[in-house]
């Protein structure tokens, strides 16, 4: 992917320590706006022994649960590469280098996660691994399952494809339409549908009432919309309502600050998709038709937050190489994980227009290293992955290079999020004193939390492996 880059706020560590004390004093969040580090809610911990991870049956992870079709899940490209059944019985992984996507069974009471024999554990090109056959998956990256339950989504990079699954609710077996119902890609010699601006796509989400799917183009820098069908397949809308793109595209609208889209999510009630732009260092805000499901941008300033000043946007901070987005279960809040910024940052969401305002004072943006005006984040290096717990009262990021599960409390008046305080605050793939000691997390990348919010699971890309964490509910 993109090359690191130091950011402009970050000065030598000396100095900035004199200068985040001062910029917490010039910009003070008042007590109600900073939630308590101490608080025993939604503190993780990781699953006893074998429980407490799944690795790729190729390698040798002590004390992990060998599974198939975990070869490099979650990609540095790709921070939605794991996902859960509406009901929560069912784990959907995209692992890259197997080609698959792997199918995991969920006890609800002791979040443990088992794969069955033969198809039913898993999906993948040809077949392979005695999995169940699928086409376009080469280089999966990100999975979604549908509110109803009865599809599962995925782009793949390498295939420039989105696949389209049929999921049992009664097993959680995946199984793909056939003929060009089961994949859409950019020609039709794939064997699948063919469909504009799918070069490179990365993240797939679905809309809260199930009628449409998105999908950002990383490479295509654009996001597609389609039609989703009563039995689940896509249909791409021939008008320019079908993709929205950086610059001016054949068949496609244009849009701002959309270079190489890496993150989306829906707002709980259907009226807005949040975008992270990677490349652009900015989030977008586009309007969601509830009819049609057609997206716009406004271009007055509000229809994206920029890192640096950009035409039609309005300026935001450490929003560089945005990552991943998250929208709260209120919707009264959405977050980012920015790459090259290594931070967290926090916006308001307005109810009615679904306008975002950053978060002002250090409930702004929490950084991995000393930076004025936020709060530090201890292990927030290279964050992918992000979720917020269905309860609100925690956000979840992955961080890919330490191997990290960082955990904030999130005050559920304001949105603010603060690091939990002393090791509660991460879990790390090598031991630190400041951090737990977490398993099977070299390359985290992905996170996602149960239904019930009792469990949250996570994708490390270098481990080959997903972690099951215990999700403290009841703050004793």
């Amino acid at each position: 992917m993109r090359p690191r880059s130091s950011h402009s706020t970050f000065v030598p560590l000396a100095t900035a320590v004199v200068l985040a004390t001062v910029a917490c004093t010039a910009l003070p969040a008042t007590a109600a706006s900073r939630p308590s580090t101490a608080t025993a809610a939604g503190t993780l911990t990781q699953l006893r022994g074998a429980a407490g991870c799944l690795v790729n049956g190729s390698r040798a992870l002590r004390r992990c649960t060998p599974a198939r079709a975990l070869d490099g899940p979650g990609p540095f490209l790709g921070s939605r590469a794991i996902a859960i059944s509406p009901g929560g019985t069912n784990v959907y992984v995209a692992s890259s280098r197997s080609n698959a996507i792997a199918v995991l069974r969920r006890n609800r009471r002791t979040g443990r996660l088992t794969q069955g024999g033969g198809s039913a554990g898993c999906i993948a090109a040809n077949g392979a691994g005695g999995c169940a056959g699928v086409r376009g998956l080469i280089g999966p990256n990100s999975v979604t399952v549908s509110p109803d339950g009865r599809s599962v989504y995925a782009t793949s990079v390498a295939s420039d494809a989105v696949v389209v699954l049929r999921r049992s609710r009664s097993t959680g077996a995946l199984s793909q339409p056939k003929g060009t119902a089961g994949c859409i890609a950019p020609t039709t010699r794939s064997g699948c549908a063919a469909g504009r601006a799918l070069d490179g796509p990365d993240v797939v989400t679905v809309s809260p009432d199930g009628d449409n799917v998105y999908v950002g183009s990383f490479l295509g820098n654009a996001v597609v919309t389609f039609d989703r069908g009563s039995s689940g397949g896509l249909t791409q809308p021939a008008d320019t309502s079908g993709c929205l793109t950086n610059a001016a595209t054949s068949g496609c609208a244009t849009g701002l600050a959309l270079s190489a889209p890496e993150g989306m999510a829906v707002s709980g009630d259907g009226a807005n998709v949040y975008v992270a732009s990677a490349a652009s260092n900015a989030v977008v805000v586009l309007a969601r038709n509830a009819s049609s499901g057609a997206l716009t941008q406004a271009t007055d300033g509000t229809g994206c937050v920029s890192n640096a000043a950009l035409t039609g946007c309005t300026k935001g901070t450490q929003l560089g190489g945005a990552n991943a987005v998250a929208v709260s279960p209120d919707d009264a809040d959405v977050y980012v994980t920015s790459l090259t910024s290594d931070s967290l940052t926090s916006f308001t969401r307005t109810a009615g227009t679904g306008l975002l305002t950053q978060k002002t004072g250090t409930s702004a943006c929490a950084v991995n290293v000393l930076a004025i005006g936020c709060s530090l984040a201890r292990a927030l290096d290279t964050p992918e992955g992000l979720t917020v717990s269905p309860d609100g009262a925690n956000v979840y990021a992955a961080g890919f290079r330490p191997g990290a599960l960082d955990s904030f409390n999130r005050d559920t008046d304001s949105g603010a999020v603060i690091q939990k305080g002393a090791r509660a605050g991460c879990a790390v793939a090598y031991s630190t004193p400041t951090c737990v000691l977490g398993r099977g997390l070299r390359g985290a990348s992905s996170v996602v939390v149960s239904p019930d919010g009792r469990h949250v699971y996570a994708t490390a890309f270098s481990s080959d492996t997903v972690s099951v964490f215990r999700r403290n509910t009841s703050g004793r």
